[in-house]
């Protein structure tokens, strides 16, 4: 199992380069990943400072070697997909092999997205979810794409295939088990309303792993299942047990969230590294 640290994108206290500080020191301390929030404008605060998760990433991945870097989870429905596909790709082409896509439906909380035009989402949500997933997937794979008004294909290069796309979402939403199984990973809560949060147990992985393979011809062998994404329990027995159930359940990664704070009170906790069992 691997250990990633989520982070805000941004916060009244926190400067952009606090939050590359922040991943930095996150290798030093022997966490795998990185993955930031993805919001317009931050959820915490009045107009709080929020910045754009793919250049703080980039200036991330000038400093470190082995972290992978990410986002959990980019709204499908208030980011371009052809733009978003770009710069995945142009952040694998600095980091090889450590690129984490995380997309969803997106926070409706997003202030942000009401902003300026709309990238013509029309009909049903989840129609409109499915089209960019499947754009998205054929744009990073190098699959040559339609184009509009009877214009030629159009592929992405570089297309090196190792940006891995993670769907987030419900796991009581039956069409997150399916838009995962086009994935490369999922990265699930348990519940719609997620102020009901709760861990996931062995046998909450089993089945999501179980509903995710039914759609899959290869089943989930090198597949991403992601759970946590909470702050660390105060009782560390109890953060054990948790990690200790999604590991046996067969989650591939731990993730724990870090609230905003002062930079310092954030930085002292990461450099605590993964609490593993």
């Amino acid at each position: 199992m691997r250990f990633g640290l989520e982070l805000p994108c941004g916060g009244e206290h926190l400067s952009a380069t606090d939050i590359v500080a922040m991943a930095v020191a996150a290798e030093r301390a022997g966490w795998d990943g990185v993955f930031l929030e993805d919001y317009l404008v931050y959820y915490r605060g009045e107009d709080p400072p929020t910045y754009d998760p793919w250049v703080l990433l980039t200036a991330v991945a000038a400093r470190t070697e082995r972290l992978w870097l990410g986002t959990t989870v980019s709204g499908l429905l208030a980011r371009d997909p052809v733009k978003l596909a770009r710069e995945a790709a142009t952040l694998d082409a600095l980091a090889p092999g450590r690129v984490v896509l995380g997309v969803g439906l997106g926070d409706p909380q997003d202030r942000g997205v009401h902003v300026g035009d709309d990238l013509g989402v029309s009909g049903p949500k989840g129609r409109a979810m499915d089209r960019r997933l499947d754009l998205l997937l054929d744009l990073l794979a190098g699959t040559p794409v339609p184009a509009r008004d009877g214009e030629p294909p159009v592929t992405f290069r570089p297309a090196s295939g190792r940006v891995r796309v993670w769907v987030g979402g419900s796991t009581q939403a039956r069409a997150v088990h399916r838009r995962a199984a086009k994935a490369h990973g999922v990265v699930p809560y348990k519940l719609t309303d997620v102020e009901q949060w709760s861990d996931f147990t062995r046998e909450d992985v089993e089945r999501l792993a179980a509903a995710v393979a039914a759609h899959r011809d290869s089943g989930t062998s090198g597949y991403d299942i992601a759970v946590g994404g909470r702050a660390r329990l105060a009782d560390l027995d109890q953060e054990r047990a948790a990690v200790s159930e999604a590991r046996n359940g067969g989650a591939t990664w731990w993730l724990e969230f870090v609230h905003p704070a002062s930079p310092a009170e954030m930085i002292d906790h990461i450099a605590t590294g993964p609490l593993e069992e």
